[in-house]
């Protein structure tokens, strides 16, 4: 199972300015290739401080890191500064990114969405990228990700604006995931209990857990005021599809005998 690390970079996460809903976002998705998440990790725009947790992770070398943010033509956009330090791959002009945001501020003017299509300073910043990086392409907004490919370890930047970061997910991205995590394979089944104190299941999910150690197994509840109900999910990555879920069948199997035996019904 290969390790996948999150860096979500930007003050206005740190200030509760915006909620970082992109981890979540990409968390199910890394979970669905099969891929385990070690990490989410949340950093201001400081690129000698992003950098040097980006040199950490590096050492550690999970597959694939992934940042989110700061790739913008602001001066506060300096997550490919933090990726150059953090690898020590200097800043240069990319020319394959230069193209990218010319196209794409061409279309943009076009639309009438910007004034003019000028590449000056503040749009050129895109377009460098750490030395032997790649640019991918980004049709919603204009800044390209970019990839870096290190000897154990794959960097991938992507935008912080969510529908840029899920179009290139889903799209310019998705060979490259497929090359470094595979395809994959998830399933998951969820229970809703008719019980408020979370508690009485405590040891009895400990003990399912030992007995299927490739099942992650999760209670949640609700709380004592909010209502009668406790949740049990059941997940499991693995190399299809298939195979995962006969690991989450399995345990749902021994999960319901025992909530049987202990008098606890599942209401959904």
């Amino acid at each position: 199972m290969s390790d996948v690390e999150i860096f979500s970079i930007g003050d206005e996460l740190l200030r509760g300015i915006v909620q970082d809903s992109n981890s979540h976002w990409m968390a199910r998705r890394i979970a669905a290739r099969g891929a385990a998440l070690t990490r989410v990790i949340v950093m201001p725009d400081d690129p000698e401080v992003a950098g040097e947790e980006l040199r950490l992770a590096v050492e550690r070398g999970p597959a694939l890191i992934l940042t989110q943010g700061g790739l913008g033509p602001t001066d506060d956009d300096r997550t490919r500064e933090a990726i150059a330090i953090g690898t020590r791959h200097p800043l240069e002009p990319n020319a394959g990114a230069e193209s990218i945001v010319a196209r794409r501020y061409a279309e943009l003017a076009a639309a009438g969405h910007v004034a003019d299509a000028t590449l000056h300073e503040a749009r050129l910043r895109m377009s460098r990228l750490p030395r032997g990086a790649r640019p991918l392409d980004n049709q919603i907004g204009a800044a390209p990700a970019v990839v870096l490919e290190l000897e154990r370890t794959t960097i991938v930047a992507l935008p912080g604006v969510p529908p840029e970061l899920q179009w290139i997910w889903d799209n310019s991205l998705a060979p490259e995931l497929d090359r470094i995590l595979g395809p994959g394979g998830f399933a998951e089944i969820t229970v809703t209990l008719d019980l408020r104190d979370e508690s009485a299941i405590a040891d009895m999910l400990r003990d399912l857990q030992s007995h299927h150690p490739e099942v992650y197994v999760k209670s949640r509840a609700k709380g004592f005021e909010a209502g009668e109900e406790v949740r049990v999910t059941l997940t499991a990555a693995e190399e299809n599809d298939a195979a995962a879920q006969r690991l989450v069948d399995a345990a749902f199997a021994e999960l319901g005998a025992r909530l049987e035996r202990m008098g606890i019904v599942v209401v959904a």
